[in-house]
């Protein structure tokens, strides 16, 4: 695709995204701003599992772990900075995503995967059977951090509107940030160590070091999504680190086509929509959205980020012809 074209079909994108509190409908708002939280949750594991080629299984830790650490670093009713908040929770899922990461890395194959798999349910139970967290009941979030600096105050994160606009700029940073990234000596180096990690070594590229970094840093966007939906829904739950959100993020990422970040929020906005639907329609939602998720494996390996491809294939073809 013309690279002017995808700038343009990007921008009208968030154009459009931006034009949904118009609406006044408070549902959609906050609908759409949990797809975009989960669009950046969905993002981070991209970067290890379509860039990296390291499919964790325990993705949840660092979403949990950052939502946690909102609701623990607010106690009481008075607000909290956000300042020192937001940066604080990034860095504590992003440090537990580096502890982990020296240990699972020495890993490979399935055995990294049920690696990150355990330490998640470790952090799970950590949250679940101590009172650390307010066991299986969870924590309530009493006032969203506010952004005042001195006696100025930019926005309101109470106000559903400026958080709604707030997560959908930390949306647009953090897919900036990555792609940027990527496009980096640091990105070129993932790319290669996902192709081939042993000729990257026989190159002389320490491959741990900058898959730590690759681990670490999806850590810390994780926690920037834990962060972002603590703060949305006002209350957190050990079910935020468990199995079932790390394997429902790596359905977002299947679902948009690994190695994508557009995918990525495709695959986010298509899960969250399935979801919905599918829950109102009948009770066995789940096994509606498993044949949809099965069926795009088999016929769509690209996931959605593929199908302009598909499409401007079958274009040519018929052009050709």
């Amino acid at each position: 695709m013309n690279t002017h074209v995808s700038l343009i079909l990007r921008l009208a994108v968030v154009a459009a995204i931006a034009c949904v509190p118009l609406s006044g409908e408070s549902f959609y708002i906050e609908i759409v701003g949990k797809v975009l939280v989960m669009a950046i949750f969905a993002m981070s594991l991209d970067l290890l599992v379509g860039f990296t080629g390291l499919v964790s299984f325990g993705h949840a830790a660092y979403f949990g772990i950052a939502a946690y650490a909102v609701a623990l670093l607010s106690p009481g009713h008075d607000a909290q900075s956000l300042w020192w908040v937001l940066p604080a929770s990034i860095g504590l899922s992003a440090l537990a995503a580096f502890v982990i990461g020296l240990f699972v890395l020495r890993t490979k194959s399935i055995y990294f995967i049920m690696v990150t798999l355990a330490f998640a349910q470790m952090a799970y139970f950590v949250f679940h059977d101590t009172p650390l967290g307010g066991g299986s009941d969870g924590m309530y979030l009493n006032s969203r951090p506010s952004a005042a600096i001195f006696d100025w105050e930019p926005f309101d994160l109470g106000d559903e509107v400026h958080m709604f606009y707030f997560i959908l700029v930390m949306t647009v940073l953090a897919y900036l940030f990555l792609a940027r990234i990527l496009k980096s000596p640091f990105g070129r180096a993932l790319y290669g160590i996902k192709s081939n990690e042993h000729r990257m070594q026989s190159l002389g590229y320490f491959t741990f070091r900058y898959k730590l970094g690759a681990f670490t840093l999806a850590g810390g966007l994780g926690g920037l999504a834990g962060f972002l939906y603590a703060v949305l829904f006002g209350f957190v739950t050990p079910e935020l680190l468990s199995w079932h959100e790390s394997g429902n993020v790596l359905l977002m990422v299947i679902l948009g086509g690994m190695g994508n970040l557009g995918g990525a929020i495709a695959g986010a906005f298509a899960f969250e929509a399935m979801r919905e639907v599918f829950a109102d329609v009948t009770k066995y939602w789940q096994l509606l959205m498993g044949g949809v998720i099965v069926a795009v494996v088999l016929f769509l390996p690209g996931g959605l980020a593929g199908v302009p491809g598909r499409i401007k294939r079958a274009l040519q073809g018929g052009n050709a012809k």
